[in-house]
């Protein structure tokens, strides 16, 4: 999802977070003098145990399995990002359309309107897009009819002049020029970069996710603001999300998960938060006690579930984590403890429910359900590591966006699992 932060589980080492990922790694071998994560296309030398000397010919045409991953990292990221700028350039030139087509059209007529629109400034690259349409036409690259137009074969950066050129006409339908603007300066870095197949570095691919996830926002008028949601759907997402389920991010520990996902996003607009775990220590320990009487005073319906500090469940885990005796057991009362005052606090507790199991912790859940979507952070209990260092996974559950299976998803496995053991439970007075 996403920069959204929003990272596919990877399917092998050649994804994005694989080795060829890691910051200041270079392909075994390569060239002194090439920068760590570059492949030498060029002038390269011959490969290890190579019978040719360094200037022989065809010693460039060697690569190895290093330089094969860099490669496809360097293609998955262009594919990422082309993916937003594709849906960028088709939604800006539905937006141009839809706003310059009823000025031009009645006057000018068929494709006329586009040349009419674009004026003196554009005549030369509106004629550009002619000339290439035609070309098209003759050798029979148009295969779809609803790209048979002008209006089609212009580019994003002409896109955007048009706006530019007749933003009193825009001005109706968005409120800030300059931020569309910004936005489209920062795409046109990484749309110079994917079109010549150059290598794009994983900041500038963030940079794209989030600029275009703004500007897709900005564009989209009347059809409810992606911001409201905790965990916006990015493009890769929304293509190829039914291979995972409603996983929708995989991150090895909670420390990066927060830098994804901060707690604040998560909880914040929550209309149902549901929590089963240990000591719930994400929740109770990150946000803070005002800001959760403010969430359901606002609303919002919660129920924790601990494991009960005096279960010989909390026992066995202290042994298993190497802690001292009643150490575990101490801080979840004191994470109890902390939500009875927030509880205590509420006009209307009944709001906010609290409760005890005694049976053995299999994982610990988040499941957290906003207006139009829900997001679910669950993690498996390891038995040597503690819940800040175990792999978590990120589901998303109802709303727009989910898998036409996803009533068959973890979201919903998880969230029954939640109910049977609150049926289990007992609540604290």
């Amino acid at each position: 999802m996403s920069s959204g932060g929003l990272e596919l589980p990877p399917g092998d080492s050649s994804h994005e977070g694989g080795p060829a990922d890691a910051p200041g790694s270079a392909p075994e071998g390569a060239p002194v003098g090439i920068a760590a994560g570059a492949v030498s296309l060029a002038g390269g030398t011959a490969a290890p145990g190579s019978a040719r000397g360094p200037g022989s010919a065809g010693a460039e045409l060697d690569w190895g399995a290093e330089a094969w991953v860099e490669v496809r990292t360097r293609a998955q990221r262009a594919g990422r990002a082309y993916i937003w700028l594709n849906l960028i350039e088709q939604r800006l030139r539905s937006v141009v359309g839809a706003v310059l087509r009823p000025i031009y059209e009645p006057v000018h007529g068929g494709d006329d309107w586009v040349v009419a629109a674009a004026g003196p400034a554009g005549q030369e690259w509106v004629q550009r897009a002619v000339a290439v349409r035609e070309v098209s036409r003759r050798k029979g690259y148009l295969l779809d009819t609803a790209d048979d137009n002008v209006l089609s074969f212009l580019t994003l950066p002409q896109l955007r002049e048009l706006m530019v050129q007749h933003w009193p006409c825009f001005e109706p339908y968005f409120d800030d020029r300059r931020e569309i603007e910004l936005a489209l300066d920062e795409l046109e870095v990484t749309r110079n970069v994917v079109s010549r197949n150059r290598a794009l570095s994983r900041p500038v691919l963030e940079q794209a996710e989030r600029a275009s996830a703004r500007l897709l926002e900005v564009l989209d008028a009347g059809a409810g603001s992606p911001s409201a949601d905790r965990l916006p759907i990015d493009a890769v997402e929304d293509l190829v999300g039914d291979r995972y389920a409603d996983v929708i991010s995989v991150h090895p520990d909670r420390v990066r998960l927060q830098r994804q996902l901060p707690a604040e996003d998560l909880f914040g607009g929550a209309r149902r938060l549901d929590a089963i775990g240990i000591g719930l220590n994400l929740l109770v320990q990150n946000f803070s006690g005002r800001r959760l009487v403010r969430l359901t005073e606002a609303g919002c319906r919660v129920r924790l579930l601990f494991l009960n500090p005096a279960s010989s469940a909390v026992k066995r885990r202290e042994r298993e984590l190497g802690l001292r005796k009643g150490e575990l057991s101490r801080s979840v009362e004191m994470n109890i403890l902390h939500v009875r005052r927030v509880r205590a606090g509420l006009r209307d507790p009944s709001r906010f429910e609290i409760h005890v199991f005694d049976e053995t912790p299999r994982f610990t859940a988040y499941l957290v359900e906003g207006e139009s979507s829900g997001i679910a952070v669950v993690q498996s209990y390891l038995r040597r590591a503690r819940g800040m260092e175990s792999p978590v996974l990120v589901l998303r559950g109802g709303g727009r966006g989910v898998p036409k299976d996803a009533d068959h998803g973890l979201f919903t496995t998880y969230r029954e699992e939640f109910e049977s053991m609150w049926e289990d439970s007992r609540p604290v007075s």
